[in-house]
């Protein structure tokens, strides 16, 4: 039934989508070309010219949103993750348009006097529509599921067989996310002592060989099966009640102490495998963010050269030794690569100490040092990392091989934030957990960010870091 419901909203929304990109579009050439508001140089084009865009459109913008995931029901999808995803998505569209049409000028179009050169003021004008309306469209819906499942109509009643952890788990995803229309009405398992009875108001109602009655009594749409492995035998008995009564049955795996990441399940020559810790920074994903690492980091690194050049000035004046520090990380996969970051310490300030956590009163700091540390000047350099190829704009911290070997033996899934490369900036960092703060919630964080990563995702956090970061040397 959730899958039924899932098809039913993503149709909806691909359908709704291309509307209104059909919308926006002939929003955008009434604006640019007849509303008066604009000033018109090049004279005025057929409109025949842009209807011939409109199914085009149509087909582009669903096309673009599914490469953002929007299509992908995510559970706790925030409002700024929508607009985030919608806007990537939409940039997306613009950019394969205009190639599009920049190949069907060059080779379909003879009589250039009767063609049109695209407007790419119009273009913008559509990225700002198709944004508005489609986050719009997204938010009327959004409000009008949570109005209809918070006043009880339309609820699928849940039973979930298992009262331990995974069960427990289970119920608070459903009850976390009432936007799905489902209610957990209670549980079943053999283990019927106090320790399971009342979680969360949710209440016992009776053993496992008990389910298919009160599946009857309690009129259950679907069960969860959420049974440790040592009991998985019993699923046997469970799958037969539901049968007899015609609800859907769904199976928890119990491998939730084996997977820290996203789980995928691959098909080897029609044997079903389950394939843990996978990331969703594979393939054309890797090569979206390398585009996006590479424009920024390289764009920034010309925009900066004259004040590279007073920072460097200062350092020399300051102390003796050279303008740029460079010190071992670990990084993508586990592979060691060098930092480059301006010099903050005297020559030597780790001889006597060995390797040992920064704080905000290092005395090994010169005065410039200092400075630069308190404004993260001192990780500029950096961008020099992400153009080379060694670090991302957005990932988590690296760290020095010495404190790894102590980490990985201590923190567990420590080694899992090396799955992708390491960042100048992080979601832990813009939520908080940087410099010498909790590593297990900065563990915690990272380990978000690389499963739910995201281009919306990414620029989210960039934003963050530079709002965040003015307010705190502001304040």
């Amino acid at each position: 039934m959730m899958r039924r419901y899932n098809r039913l909203l993503v149709l909806f929304y691909i359908v709704t989508d291309a509307l209104l990109a059909m919308v926006a579009l002939l929003a955008s050439f009434w604006l640019r070309f007849h509303s008066g508001l604009i000033p018109v140089t090049k004279g005025y084009p057929q409109f025949a010219q842009y209807a011939q865009m409109l199914p085009f459109i149509a087909v582009l913008v669903p096309i673009a949103f599914n490469i953002q995931g929007l299509y992908r029901l995510r559970r706790g999808r925030s409002r700024v993750d929508d607009f985030f995803a919608v806007f990537v998505g939409s940039i997306l569209t613009c950019i394969l348009g205009l190639v599009a049409l920049l190949y069907y000028q060059a080779y379909y179009i003879t009589d250039q006097d009767t063609y049109h050169e695209v407007s790419r003021f119009l273009l913008v004008l559509f990225l700002v529509i198709n944004v508005f309306l489609t986050y719009m469209s997204r938010e009327i819906v959004r409000e009008m599921l949570e109005r209809r499942w918070k006043a009880g109509i339309g609820l699928k009643r849940v039973l979930i067989a298992g009262a331990g952890d995974l069960g427990r788990m289970m119920a608070d995803k459903v009850l976390e996310h009432r936007e799905l229309g489902f209610k957990v009405v209670g549980f079943v398992d053999d283990r019927a002592n106090g320790d399971h009875i009342g979680y969360r108001g949710l209440p016992l109602l009776g053993t496992l060989p008990d389910t298919d009655e009160i599946i009857r009594r309690e009129r259950i749409d679907h069960v969860y099966v959420a049974l440790p492995l040592e009991e998985h035998v019993k699923m046997l008995g469970i799958v037969e009640a539901t049968n007899r009564e015609g609800v859907d049955v769904h199976v928890v795996p119990d491998l939730l102490q084996f997977i820290a990441l996203r789980a995928r399940l691959e098909d080897l020559d029609g044997v079903p495998i389950i394939s843990l810790n996978d990331v969703p920074l594979r393939g054309f994903n890797s090569v979206l963010k390398r585009i996006i690492d590479v424009a920024i980091s390289g764009t920034t690194l010309l925009f900066l050269a004259i004040p590279f050049a007073i920072i460097s000035l200062l350092i020399k004046r300051g102390s003796k030794g050279p303008v740029f520090y460079t010190q071992e990380r670990m990084g993508l996969d586990g592979k060691a690569f060098h930092v480059y970051k301006f010099r903050s310490m005297y020559v030597g300030a780790e001889d006597d100490t060995g390797p040992v956590w920064a704080r905000d009163d290092d005395p090994r700091c010169t005065p410039v040092g200092t400075w630069l540390r308190k404004l993260d000047l001192d990780e500029l350099p950096q961008l020099w990392n992400v153009l080379r190829g060694d670090m991302s704009i957005v990932g988590p911290r690296p760290e020095r091989p010495y404190f790894v070997e102590q980490f990985k033996h201590r923190i567990p899934q420590y080694m899992l934030r090396h799955k992708v490369k390491a960042g100048i900036t992080g979601w832990a960092q813009v939520n908080g957990w940087r410099g010498n703060t909790s590593l297990e919630k900065r563990i915690e964080y990272d380990l978000y960010y690389i499963e739910n990563w995201s281009v919306g995702l990414d620029l989210k956090i960039m934003w963050l870091t530079l709002v965040r970061g003015l307010h705190r040397h502001a304040f």
